[in-house]
């Protein structure tokens, strides 16, 4: 149960992100055996033909996660949108972690290198449905 707010707590608590993925399982495997998050809960919802997995790297009650939403009659890929931007992760060792993401098969469409216009290092690897996640370094942030 949620505490109960004071004055000087925040109304709201950032929840979760959701993503409609074309194979579920692919999915959470990217995410977890990829990206290092764990399966914190799913549902499956088979009069409604869709089933939610949760996905993070700590408990809904205390850390943002992804919930990951697979639509059973879904045939065609999801059209991504220009709206949509992206996940970041922070990580440490950015070069170090993109040669253990490529060896693991994830497609890192743009290496690790300073963003434009400032030092911070950065990269961007797409998940199995084509959505980008990018990857900030901790030790270079601006």
């Amino acid at each position: 149960m949620a505490e109960p707010t004071t004055d000087d707590s925040p109304k709201f608590q950032m929840m979760h992100t959701m993503l409609r993925v074309r194979d579920l399982e692919k999915s959470i495997e990217f995410y977890t055996g990829i990206l290092g998050m764990k399966l914190l809960r799913r549902m499956d919802f088979p009069d409604g033909r869709f089933t939610l997995a949760f996905i993070g790297y700590g408990s809904e009650e205390t850390h943002t996660v992804l919930e990951l939403t697979y639509n059973h009659d879904q045939a065609k890929p999801y059209d991504l949108g220009d709206g949509y931007g992206h996940i970041a992760l922070g990580v440490r060792d950015i070069h170090g972690v993109c040669a253990a993401l490529e060896r693991a098969g994830a497609n890192i469409p743009r290496k690790p290198g300073p963003m434009m216009h400032g030092t911070t290092e950065i990269a961007f690897i797409e998940d199995p449905d084509g959505y980008r996640v990018e990857l900030i370094d901790l030790d270079t942030r601006d």
